[in-house]
Formats: C-alpha cells, structure tokens, sequence
C-alpha cells in the first residue's frame, strides 16, 4: 500500500469515528438533529473542535501554527474524503481563508506563533479593515491614518462595509503610515483588538434586512508596534495579495457548500412549482421526474452546467496555484463569475417560488420562503463586495488576458 492510500486509509477512519451525524449526509435509517438545534449547534462545535485539534480546519499549515502539516496531495484526499461522507471542512473563515495565508508569507515568527494557532481553533474571529467611505474601488486611496509613537501605533479615521465587525474580535487594516508619500506606498498593513478604546462599531443595515456590514470609526486607537506585518510604507504588497485570497474566497459561493445547498433547494421547489405566468402552482410528474415548465427546467439544468464547468476550472487553477504558493490573477476571473453565477441562481428560485418569494414578514409565507427573499436581495451585493465587477474586469483584461491600457 502506497503513502497516499494509507493516508487515504487512516483519514477515512478517523472520518467515519469523529464526525457526528448532524455535520454529513445521513445515512439510512438516521435522523440527525435539525438544523439550528441546540444538539445540532453542539455537535456543530464538537465538529470543529476535533478537526481543530487535528490540524484539519487548515490542513496545508505547518504544524507549528497548529495546522495539519498536510501535502497538497493529502489535502487534495481529506477533501475527497470529507466530501464522501457529505461533510465539509469546518472552520471557514475570514481568518483562516484570508488572514491566515498571508501571516504564513508576510509575518515574522512571533507573529505566526501568537496568530495563526487561535485562528486554527477559531478562537480569534476577524473583521477585514480595507473599504473606506472616500476609498471604495479606488481603495489606494484610504486616509486612516497610524502614527508611530513609542512602542504603539495610533489610529484614526474610519472602515466602512467592514464584514461582521459587530461580532469580531481583531481587525486586519490598511492604515496610512506615510502621508507624504504616493498613495500606493506610505500604506502598512496592522492587527489590532477591536475592543481597544477608541473604537465604535455601527452596523449598516442592508436591503436585505441584515446588518452584517459595519462603519468602523477608531480616535486614538492605539496598536501594538510589533502587530505591524511586514515591512512599514510596504502593506500594499500584503493588500494585493490578501484580495487574490478574498476573492477565490468569495469564487466559493458559486461552486461549494453553499451551492451545493442551494442546488438542492432548486430541485425542491422545482417539483412544488413551474414558472408561473399566471402564478399557478403545479407538481412535477413524479413518474419521469420532469420540471414542468420547460423555461425553468432549461435555466436549472444551465445553471448547473454552469456550476459544473467554474467548479472543475477553479480545481485546475487551484493547483496551479498551489504550485506557484497562492492565488494568482485569475482569482479576480473567478470571483467575477461565481458572484453572476450566484445571483442567476437567486433569480432562479425566485422564479420558482412565485410570489411566494416576494414576502417580507408574515403568516402567509413559510420560514424559508422569507429567506429566500432575503437571500435574493442579498445576492446583488455580490458583485460590490470584494472588489466591483468592473474592478475585477479591469484586473481580467490588464493581468489575465494582457490588454494594453
């Protein structure tokens, strides 16, 4: 037996021994907690606890840092085993899909050790400090400003469309250290606690009805001088690459667990209903399992298609990336694509829920015909966050394709 079928082996059994039921497809005869249950939520826990203790939250960190000290190659098994059982890798965070790869290239040692273990076990939830009100797409040009005094830096201005900032605990910000000089130098990239004094966070609610976005205003907030990353007047290098991670991040919506959900949210309300001209309802024949309407049936199956082919590309580029230590510029091609894809899906089960999607509040709608609403409006923010469209586009033709300005 080879390396990678004992590792294949051993990974499966310790699969099958440790995650518990609610956290992978059932197997016949189970009846796993629902979701949102207080047993669901602890075995949710107990999940990533275990992983967490096995390196397995972020299985390609070395195992100093608490990763797994996995190949690319027995990353590549755990996944395909993971995903055997219907599971996924929990864990998945700002933390460890963003912050965590560029501390592993840009930090010094003490860094990676007093950082990247908490965010292993996710004991250190992160907000992202980047977009600023006068400082969007045009993101070079942020005014934040952080003056070395002593051994601390001191923070002024503000971050706006910070993500979860109300539930975070540290922040990872692009501060403005050398006003004098060209916009993109003079900018360092700093962590600090946002429970330092100086801080006020107030959720931003959106057209959706969540808050998960925040205007972030630091006076005064001092950070330690040793949580300066990388060189000072030097965090734009650290910025750029952070955004390739952000957006294969964000390329996720269109191709993994959330996808794969909402796939099987399409195939269900399919058979409830057909693409409703006169806003009908109707069933489909169960015998040949056909949608009714042939226009909603033809959107799904593309849809899918669709899914298929960004998932099989985003796998071929990964390895290349993984090959070249990290994302490339074809991450800006990915999060372009996955994000349109994600908002036709919205659009699809909108369609197919008629104006049973069209709620806001009410006993006339069911729970997930509300969230559904909601996830539609959601979705047309895809295409600001991370990064616009049109920036993205811009990054596609200049680096990607190499259109001259």
């Amino acid at each position: 037996m080879t390396d990678t079928e004992t590792f294949r082996q051993e990974a499966r059994s310790w699969l099958e021994e440790n995650c518990p039921p609610s956290q992978r497809t059932p197997r016949e005869g189970e009846t796993p907690p629902a979701w949102g249950t207080p047993e669901f939520t602890a075995e949710a826990r107990q999940w990533h606890e275990r992983c967490a203790d096995k390196g397995w939250t972020c299985p390609t960190w070395p195992k100093e840092y608490g990763g797994g000290g996995l190949s690319n190659q027995e990353d590549r098994i755990l996944r395909q085993e993971v995903g055997r059982i219907g599971s996924m890798i929990p864990g998945g965070s700002f933390g460890t899909h963003m912050l965590g790869p560029v501390l592993l290239e840009y930090a010094n040692e003490d860094q990676k050790r007093r950082f990247l273990p908490d965010i292993v076990h996710g004991r250190t939830i992160w907000a992202q400090g980047y977009s600023e009100p006068g400082a969007g797409s045009d993101l070079a040009s942020l005014q934040t400003r952080a003056e070395r005094k002593g051994d601390e830096y001191v923070i002024n201005g503000s971050k706006i469309w910070t993500t979860g900032a109300n539930n975070a605990d540290w922040m990872f910000c692009l501060v403005r250290t050398d006003p004098d000089a060209p916009k993109h130098e003079g900018i360092s990239f700093i962590l600090f606690d946002l429970k330092s004094p100086g801080v006020t966070i107030s959720p931003i609610e959106l057209i959706s009805g969540a808050s998960e976005f925040c205007q972030v205003f630091f006076e005064d907030v001092r950070a330690r001088a040793d949580n300066l990353v990388g060189e000072k007047n030097r965090g734009w290098d650290i910025a750029k690459r952070l955004l390739q991670h952000e957006r294969s991040m964000i390329s996720g919506m269109g191709v993994g667990g959330g996808a794969a959900r909402s796939g099987g949210a399409k195939k269900r309300v399919a058979k409830q209903h057909r693409g409703l001209a006169d806003m009908a309802v109707a069933y489909v024949d169960v015998e040949d399992g056909r949608i009714v309407d042939d226009a909603l049936r033809d959107a799904i199956t593309q849809n899918e298609m669709d899914t298929i082919c960004l998932t099989l590309t985003m796998k071929r580029a990964g390895e290349e990336a993984k090959a070249a230590r990290g994302p490339g510029h074809t991450a800006s091609m990915f999060k372009w694509y996955a994000t349109e894809l994600n908002k036709r899906r919205q659009e699809i089960l909108v369609s197919a829920l008629g104006t049973q999607a069209l709620g806001w509040e009410g006993d006339a709608f069911a729970p997930h015909e509300l969230q559904q609403t909601r996830s539609w409006l959601r979705s047309k923010g895809n295409s600001i966050e991370g990064g616009t469209s049109e920036v993205q586009m811009n990054v596609i033709a200049k680096r990607v394709l190499g259109l001259p300005d």
